[in-house]
């Protein structure tokens, strides 16, 4: 039987982890693979060098499984993952890393700005939010408002399984979802509690269908 070649090997392993993870394959020094996922984007790219802090270069000088959660002064977006060094002949030879999207613990609430104040959200009471004009808005059962927050930095704090971005405007909470109707070119319109209608984009709507089972 004819060999696996190492970027075909590489493309079956990505798919045995989720595409909410990223994966990241490293020889001792740079790395020789990376696969972003809808939720995290470090933005790595084959022959970039791993840098110190990182869980990659921890797992490797420990050459053992390393599990943490890495700040954004690294590579500049936070993340929490594992990464587990491999060996040939007892020779150190590379690591094998997932990456998550590092929620902040401990946070439920979005706190928005309304007129002269804040109003602090509960996660299960925001219906979505919107990136228009430079700014990001919040609608939910409490008012509407904004956020200093961008939707990508959105994407990192947001419990994965009651938000999703459907749109490189919109992130949605599933559980305000009253309805999905089809819209053209294999893309959907939603319905929310409030509502408002929110399209999901032609490029999240194979991701959007996967995560709610469609």
């Amino acid at each position: 039987m004819e060999s696996l070649d190492f970027e075909s090997f590489l493309e079956v392993l990505s798919e045995l982890f989720s595409h909410e993870v990223s994966l990241a394959i490293s020889d001792t020094e740079h790395y020789l693979y990376f696969r972003p996922s809808r939720r995290i984007d470090l933005k790595l790219k084959a022959g970039d060098p791993v840098k110190a802090g990182t869980i990659t270069h921890q797992a490797l000088n420990s050459g053992k499984k390393v599990s943490d959660v890495i700040n954004r002064d690294v590579l500049g977006v936070p993340y929490k993952g594992q990464a587990i060094p491999f060996y040939k002949n007892e020779m150190l030879q590379g690591c094998v890393t997932a990456i998550y999207p590092a929620a902040i613990l401990g946070k439920s609430v979005i706190t928005i700005k309304k007129n002269d104040g804040w109003i602090p959200v509960p996660f299960p009471q925001v219906i979505y939010m919107e990136a228009k004009n430079r700014r990001t808005y919040v609608f939910s059962e409490r008012g509407n408002g904004t956020h200093k927050d961008s939707l990508q930095e959105f994407e990192f704090s947001l419990p994965i399984d009651t938000f999703i971005r459907c749109h490189r405007s919109f992130i949605v909470n599933v559980h305000q979802i009253q309805e999905i109707y089809p819209d053209s070119h294999s893309t959907f319109i939603l319905s929310m509690s409030n509502g408002d209608k929110i399209p999901v984009s032609q490029s999240y709507s194979s991701y959007f269908r996967k995560l709610l089972s469609f």
